[in-house]
């Protein structure tokens, strides 16, 4: 990896260069379309610019330490020369904000000066395009800290979601960013995966939905969303980061591309960025038939693909296919990978003479200019208006009250609720005691790519930037009564002697206890969950499930509290206490969304992304599973889970009717069924359920799972109120990769199943698709639609 130097501090104003600074030039032309602009730029490009525009350059690295990116320290070069690496142009500018702690109003203005560096150095005025990670909020310092993408799942409510990435979208536009390195829409395969908790779940369609609404809301602030990892990292042997990908044509079409598929065809996404991971042997950045025959040419997609970091150099170093960094350059290139990122190294020097020794078509070259320029035409940064300098840069603000309502919000609706004997919501004046690792830690409650996790961690000097109030707070603001407090044990290292005592001593002398347990994120080992942090087996880190069984002993009543980033194997945990709560690490206001649910000030209303193993032996596991796999009589080996997908209660039941099927007309292969049902809250208290709807395919001509999520609608309602889900499905959602490797539509007997879980049946409908066998594609109907109506609530 290289790094630059400092750039030089002059002060910005007025003095802020901007496009109308060059003479007249087709390509600042607003009048002509984005093509002639584009092919003006193209056709007066020497080879040294043309390839500038191709890399991007990490500014703020530091190679001494606080690595965030694997093998960084093994690419470490010397620094090189900030005017000198601009001097023919520059594609993009890595993570400005997000390489250490940096007030956001200096690090904007910082920013706008080397941008004003980078169209004074080159002939065309051209912008760098900046791009920042965004998966749980803008990574910056003393930006807002989102739940993190389990959450997302969790809540079923993509429409919150989209909000938020408006939210994260405005505040990086504000900043100066153009691109955000999210969403990832990878689906869990494997629970022992560290980047389990950067997944939304283990179903496509959820993961597809709810991750198209992010990108639809952070696209609709003009921010360039990036569908991270195209495609089959999270289906990596023994769950392992980076480890090759043993699956199947039909499983990887039908379970690993839908996502990508939903975003690229209704999301508008403009952005990949390609996996790290080979499938069957072929790396993704080395992969043609992934990068532009189904990517492009398939589906359509006209946006630009984006290198993992350093992923271009790994098909040297790691993956063994490239004998140098120009061969590298070469594979990637002609995959169809736009853009190297974090930093220049195989497409600038080994590329450029590659291309002049007549190893690479400079046509590919072109192919991959085209596309990155056309993007900033697009975004505004050729345009003669066009300033480095933000509007309003002094009074940006990355943490509004907006931001954290809709954290809040969100956190809230992601707390899952998973079993509970009466002990909540927790009664006024009862003495609790509040004990586990968690409890009192305002990093339990953040993912490994917020900011403070991900960089803060490496400042321990600096403040978290935000206010994060502890499960422990949180629950002392809102109890009527004595809290105590234990730590209990460490989630990684030794636990001090007397740490457990403590603990067993406070829940022995309270009403009840809390025991908050789970995951620390971190990344490459620093910590339970996140990037390379793969478990081998799905127990509780460290003592943590010493701590929970001592604490049940006491005979206290115990509510256990799961603060993860993967489900975890508690099956005999979650029996000896009275009730258990599930959260995926869920942001800067978690705190206060698990205080409110389990005092009651919100009922809990989220549902599980990902089953929950009842026996580490049995997983890992999804639910996505053919009849053989789940438990039968040829294995001793019982994969059920403790708690199945979809899974969550609340602390009111709401009556469901019985299902209506509009039977006017057969349902045909090319057509459609509707389904409605109404739903009550028959309590007093405001609440949300989810209401489910599974296929389960009964014969078909391959082995299929034996239901799989085909809708989804969340209901909220004030008590004694009542709403109608009309659900519209197409047969196309019915559809399979078949015996020939073609997508089809089957016509037979299948059943609709309204569902409260995967395994919580409310209703089967039996069905029959009638007509002839048919093929589908990319231009299929993949989604159905889905109304509720609120019905008026009658008032005395």
């Amino acid at each position: 990896m290289n790094r630059t130097t400092d750039v030089a501090a002059t002060p910005l104003g007025d003095a802020v260069r901007t496009t109308a600074d060059r003479p007249d030039a087709a390509w600042h032309d607003v009048g002509l379309p984005v093509a002639e602009r584009v092919e003006a730029l193209v056709a007066a490009m020497t080879l040294e610019e043309k390839l500038a525009q191709l890399v991007g350059v990490w500014v703020g690295a530091d190679p001494d330490g606080g690595e965030v990116a694997p093998h960084q320290n093994d690419l470490t070069g010397d620094p090189v020369v900030w005017h000198d690496v601009i001097a023919s142009g520059l594609g993009q500018l890595t993570r400005p904000f997000g390489t250490r702690p940096v007030d956001p109003v200096a690090g904007a203005r910082s920013l706008a000066l080397s941008q004003q560096q980078v169209v004074a150095a080159n002939r065309f005025g051209i912008p760098a395009l900046v791009h920042e990670e965004c998966l749980t909020g803008f990574a910056a310092w003393q930006a807002t800290a989102y739940p993190a993408p389990l959450s997302w799942g969790a809540s079923f409510d993509p429409a919150l979601v989209a909000e938020m990435a408006g939210l994260i979208g405005r505040s990086m536009w504000a900043a100066g960013v153009h691109q955000g390195l999210a969403p990832v829409l990878d689906v869990t395969r494997d629970y022992r995966w560290g980047r389990t908790e950067e997944t939304i779940g283990e179903d496509p369609y959820l993961v597809g939905t709810v991750g198209t609404a992010y990108v639809r809301g952070l696209e609709g602030t003009g921010i360039v969303a990036t569908l991270k990892h195209f495609a089959g990292y999270s289906a990596s042997r023994a769950g392992r980061n980076l480890a090759p990908v043993a699956i199947g044509p039909r499983e990887f079409a039908d379970v690993v591309l839908p996502p990508f598929e939903m975003a690229v065809h209704d999301g508008g996404v403009r952005s990949v960025m390609h996996s790290y991971s080979d499938v069957d042997g072929v790396p993704s950045a080395a992969d043609a038939g992934l990068l532009t025959t189904l990517l492009r040419d398939t589906w359509g997609f006209d946006g630009t693909v984006v290198a993992d970091y350093f992923a271009v150099k790994f098909l040297q170093t790691l993956h063994g296919v490239a004998e140098d960094e120009a061969h590298a350059a070469a594979l990637a290139l002609t995959a169809g990978v736009d853009v190297e990122l974090p930093t220049v190294r195989c497409y600038g020097a080994p590329l450029l003479d590659a291309v002049k020794r007549g190893d690479v078509d400079e046509a590919l070259v072109d192919r991959a200019l085209r596309r990155v320029l056309r993007q900033k035409v697009e975004l505004g940064l050729l345009d003669p208006e066009w300033s480095a300098l933000p509007a309003d840069v002094d009074n940006l603000e990355l943490d509004s009250p907006h931001a954290r309502d809709v954290a809040l919000r969100l956190a809230r609706e992601s707390v899952v609720l998973l079993a509970n004997d009466g002990v909540l919501p927790l009664r006024p004046g009862l003495r609790l005691a509040v004990v586990g690792p968690l409890a009192d830690d305002p990093m339990a409650m953040l993912g490994c790519y917020s900011f403070p996790a991900h960089i803060g961690v490496h400042h321990p000097d600096v403040p978290l930037g935000l206010e994060i109030p502890t499960v422990l707070a949180a629950l002392r603001d809102a109890v009527d009564g004595a809290v105590t407090h234990a730590r209990g044990c460490e989630i990684i290292g030794e636990s001090a002697p007397d740490d457990l005592a403590a603990a067993v001593a406070a829940a022995a002398e309270a009403d009840v206890c809390v025991v908050a347990v789970g995951d620390l994120a971190g990344l490459f080992g620093r910590g339970t969950s996140g990037e390379g942090c793969d478990a081998t087996e799905l127990v509780l880190p460290g003592g943590q499930a010493e701590l929970v069984r001592a604490v049940a002993a006491t005979g206290t009543p115990v509510v256990l509290l799961l603060i993860t980033g993967r489900p975890y194997a508690i099956g005999d945990l979650a029996g000896g206490a009275a009730a258990t709560v599930q959260a995926f690490f869920p942001g800067q206001l978690g705190g206060t969304a698990i205080a409110d649910v389990l005092t009651g000030a919100v009922s809990p209303s989220g549902r599980l992304p990902v089953g929950i193993p009842g026996d580490p032996s049995g997983q890992p596991g999804t639910y996505l599973s053919a009849p053989l796999g789940r438990r039968s009589g040829v294995s001793n080996v019982d994969p059920t889970p403790a708690f199945p997908f979809g899974h969550g209660l609340g602390y009111d039941t709401f009556t469901w009717s019985s299902a209506r099927v509009a039977a006017d007309r057969p349902w045909t292969t090319d057509g459609e069924v509707e389904l409605e049902l109404d739903v009550r809250n028959p309590g007093t208290r405001a609440g949300a359920d989810v209401v489910q709807l599974y296929l389960h395919d009964p014969v078909a001509q391959v082995t299929r799972p034996v239901v799989r999520l085909v809708g989804y609608a969340r209901v909220p309602l004030e008590g004694g109120a009542s709403a109608r889900v009309t659900f519209r499905v197409p047969a196309d959602v019915t559809s399979f990769t078949g015996l020939d490797g073609r997508r089809v539509v089957e016509p037979g007997a299948v059943q609709l199943r309204v569902s409260r879980s995967s395994e919580d049946v409310h209703e089967a409908v039996d069905l029959r698709l009638v007509g002839p066998l048919r093929e589908v594609d990319h231009t299929r109907r993949r989604l159905t639609d889905v109304s509720v109506t609120h019905e008026e609530v009658a008032r005395a």
